[in-house]
């Protein structure tokens, strides 16, 4: 399970004494319980792995947006420490598929779905997500969906 790995990797990081990670790792453990109490209170289980890997997802998303703008605001190193977290976060989540993969897989759920136009959008975007969560960053795929149902309608 993908929780007993972040617990193995954050007893790792404690004994080598890695604070940037150890803290980074105890940041993902706080946002699971939070999530694992937040479900509780609505009758849910906890997490699943796969919503573990979409939350992990969201935490990589929320770094790299403080990143760009530390950047912009010429703060380098906070910067930085944001790029830190998001690779001991990213250690957790599938490898993302390039571009040319991600079209690829647009491609082949188009036609196994056999879409016809923008208004089959909703179905191809479920395929993929039950297909490749985490493996694909579907802020970007969307657009790329609209692009290939529109050729294809």
């Amino acid at each position: 399970m993908l929780r007993d790995d972040i617990n193995a990797a954050l007893k790792e990081s404690l004994k080598a004494q890695e604070k940037r990670r150890t803290a980074t790792l105890r940041l993902i453990n706080a946002a699971l319980k939070d999530r694992d109490i937040e479900q509780r209170g609505h009758g849910k289980d906890p997490l699943t792995d796969d919503e573990l890997r979409a939350l992990l997802a969201k935490m990589v998303k929320q770094r790299e947006e403080s990143a760009k703008i530390y950047d912009e605001n010429g703060r380098p190193e906070l910067a930085e420490q944001e790029r830190e977290e998001i690779v001991y976060i990213q250690a957790f989540l599938p490898q993302q598929l390039s571009e040319a993969d991600t079209r690829a897989a647009i491609q082949a759920v188009i036609a196994e779905i056999e879409a016809k136009g923008i208004k089959d959008m909703g179905r191809t975007m479920a395929v993929l997500k039950e297909r490749h969560a985490g493996a694909i960053d579907f802020g970007k795929a969307s657009g790329w969906v609209k692009e290939a149902l529109a050729a294809a309608g």
